[in-house]
Parts: structure tokens; C-alpha cells; sequence
């Protein structure tokens, strides 16, 4: 690579790395939080099928509206709503979706944001927040959250009422923590401020029981918006589909910083059609929760500190050193993230397969290497001959 430095950067770019986790051709990827199962066959025909009847269509631009994508939106959040037993009557005038919940993220910050503007997170959270809210030139801050990296209506009342920022994050599951916030720590950072809220719910399909989603609390809050992904539960990471949901009005403001015909054609042929199969879709959703709770029994065993996650993914920790782990995980074909908390790693649920080998690879570095606890435990781990099967 170039030397960024001897270029004309703007001088709050100057210093940052990029977003990015290794993408490394190991047979167990458990790093970056995706869906471990493929899309199943009838999906992938579907698919096939529908993107066959536009490819004659390309020579125009796609419906910049995205009009059918939004109706398809709305018919599967009011059907998730109303199995929770929450009473919310979407339309598509409150939909947005872009290139991954990144860019969503991104537009939202760039119409609310911007220099001179603040930007509050509560962390650890996900990491693009701040790296989104940074190249929008506004000021990011940040609140560190408890020991445990939960939050309570209280402290967050407290700390947005203090910074009265332009806008709040606030990540529920929270990646990389895995834990999740009640309605009422959103309510607390609302009343607080006159910014914007933003409620990254990227994994809100894998809570169990399922949670009352942000979307309960948008009538008469115009600067609340909730924000999804279909990378994760939908297992559509390849396809780059984020959506918003918010008021009307906050909706119309997005319009004035997309660029110009967003969504390919292909994209949202392909979502629309995820979306018309979405039960099939989230049919695994219950595989990797089980693969999850196998994960956090079986590493809390072994002595390792592991905290409760809404999410598909587990953060543990009592680690000597997150470095060496990761090595000898990679060593052994399987591959985590280190997210940078210290004595921490973070390892995304998989299929069955995949968790037998990183509970297997797990013991089999113990053995060799007991000294990977930062503390021993008093109890003997799990022999790696037989990993632990089922939901606890």
C-alpha cells in the first residue's frame, strides 16, 4: 500500500484504520458474525428465477423508490410485530433499506451529522460507528458502559442529557458484547436530547425470547429511527441489504444525501425475494442459537468468562492473551475475532459442525496450553472428545 500520509487527508482522517477482519481461507470462519448456513435450494431457485425475468430491464435505471422492496418490508416487520404481540402498523412511507445497514447508517449520519455536529456511543459497540460518524466530519464521543457492558436508563439518561448530542447510537444485542437494552434505556437517551436516535437492531432476530423491538416505541417520536439488516438472520451478508425504519419525515430526509439510484435493479429483485421467503430464511435461526448457548456452556466450563448474548455470536473472556489465542485457533483451521477488549475474543456461532471443531480446537489448546486462562478454574473443562451437545 501507498503512504496515505504523503496525501492532502483531511486532518481528522489522519491516524485511522480502515474498517476490516481477516478474511482468511480456513475451513471454520467464525469471525464476522455471518449466517453459517447457505441460502437453502428453493430460495436459491426463486432467486435464480426472479433476477431472470429483469436481466432485459438493465439498460434502465432501477426504481429509485424501491416501492416493491418497501411493501415487502412492511408486510414482514408488521407480521414480526404482531407474533410478539406488539401493536405497530407500519407503512412503506417509513422504510428505507440501502446497500447494507452500513450505508443506511451512513445516510443517516450524513443528513443529522456533519461538521460541528456530535455523535454519543456507548462502548464497546460496533465499530463503524464511529469510523461512519467520523467521515461525515462530525465529533464522535463515547461512554464507556459497565464492567458487565450493559446499560441502565439511569446512566444513559445521564450522559445524553449531559452531551446533548446531535446524534445517539445505541446497539441492541450490542455487537461485540452480544448484550441487549430494555425499551426503556431508548426512551431515557430520547427524552434526553434533540437529536436524532439511531437503534442499530442488526441482530434482533436472535433474541430468545424475542424482545420488544425499538419499532414499538416510533409513534410521536419523529427522531427515533431503528435500523436492520438482512446479512444476519436472512443469511443475505453477500447481498448488502440494510433497511430504517422512522417517521415519514426523517424518511424524506434521506432522500437528500443517497446517491442517485442506490439500490441496483438486481438487489432489490433478489430482497424481495429473501423477503417472500423469509420463514424458510429464518429457518436456521434456532440451529445457530442452539450452536450459541452450546458455545457459552461449553466455554464456561472450560473457565473461560462468557457473557450472556441476544446475538449469533458469544464474547468470552479471562483470556491471558486474545493474540495467542486467535493463533492457535487459526493454527488449528478455525478462525475468531479479536475485537480489541482486553482479555476478550469474540467467536459468531456456527453450524453444527463448525461448533464441534472450535469446541474441540478449544480444548485441545487448553491441553497444550493451560496457561490461556488468565485464571485457572477449579473444575476440570470439558474433554474435547465430547463436546457438549444441545441448549442448555
Amino acid at each position: 500500500m501507498g503512504n496515505i500520509e504523503s496525501l492532502p487527508v483531511r486532518s481528522d482522517l489522519a491516524g485511522l484504520k480502515p474498517y476490516g477482519a481477516p478474511h482468511l481461507d480456513v475451513p471454520v470462519q467464525l469471525n464476522v458474525n455471518e449466517n453459517a448456513y447457505p441460502l437453502p435450494g428453493v430460495v436459491v431457485d426463486s432467486m435464480r428465477a426472479a433476477v431472470n425475468d429483469h436481466f432485459a430491464g438493465l439498460n434502465r435505471y432501477p426504481d429509485r423508490e424501491f416501492t416493491a422492496l418497501r411493501e415487502h418490508f412492511v408486510t414482514y416487520l408488521n407480521g414480526v410485530n404482531e407474533r410478539a404481540g406488539d401493536t405497530v402498523a407500519l407503512d412503506p412511507s417509513m422504510i428505507w433499506a440501502a446497500n447494507g445497514s452500513n450505508e443506511v447508517l451512513s445516510h443517516i449520519v450524513q443528513a443529522f451529522g456533519g461538521p460541528g455536529r456530535t455523535v454519543l456511543g456507548f462502548t464497546p459497540s460496533y465499530s463503524m460507528h464511529p469510523l461512519i460518524t467520523t467521515g461525515t466530519g462530525a465529533q464522535w464521543q463515547h461512554v464507556d458502559r459497565k464492567d458487565d457492558f450493559t446499560l441502565d436508563a439511569e446512566t444513559v439518561a445521564a450522559e445524553v442529557a449531559a452531551a446533548n448530542p446531535d446524534i445517539v447510537f445505541l446497539c441492541t444485542p450490542n455487537n461485540p458484547t452480544g448484550t441487549s437494552i430494555g425499551l426503556d434505556v431508548i426512551e431515557a437517551a430520547y427524552e434526553n436530547c434533540s437529536g436524532i436516535v439511531i437503534v442499530d437492531e442488526a441482530y434482533a432476530e436472535f433474541s430468545r425470547p424475542a424482545k420488544s423491538s425499538a419499532m414499538t416505541l416510533l409513534e410521536g417520536r419523529p427522531r427515533l429511527v431503528v435500523s436492520r439488516t438482512m446479512s444476519k438472520a436472512f443469511a443475505c451478508a453477500g447481498l448488502r441489504l440494510g433497511y430504517a425504519i422512522a417517521a415519514p419525515e426523517l424518511i424524506d430526509t434521506l432522500r437528500l444525501v443517497r446517491l442517485p439510484y442506490h439500490l441496483s435493479e438486481i438487489t432489490q429483485v433478489l430482497a424481495c425475494t429473501a423477503l417472500e421467503h423469509a420463514d424458510v430464511l429464518l429457518g436456521n435461526v434456532d440451529r445457530l442459537i442452539d450452536s450459541r448457548n452450546r458455545m457459552s456452556t461449553h466455554l464456561a466450563a472450560a473457565g473461560f468468562t462468557v457473557h450472556d448474548s441476544d446475538s449469533n455470536f458469544v464474547l468470552f473472556g479471562n483470556i491471558s492473551s486474545p493474540a495467542d489465542l486467535w493463533q492457535k485457533l487459526l493454527d488449528r483451521g478455525v478462525l475468531v475475532r479479536d475485537i480489541g477488549i482486553a482479555g476478550h475474543a469474540r467467536v459468531n456461532a456456527g453450524t453444527e459442525e463448525e461448533t464441534d471443531a472450535f469446541l474441540t480446537a478449544i480444548d485441545d489448546i487448553l491441553a497444550e496450553s493451560p496457561d490461556i486462562l488468565a485464571e485457572r478454574p477449579t473444575s476440570t473443562p470439558p474433554s474435547s472428545s465430547a463436546p457438549t451437545k444441545g441448549t442448555p
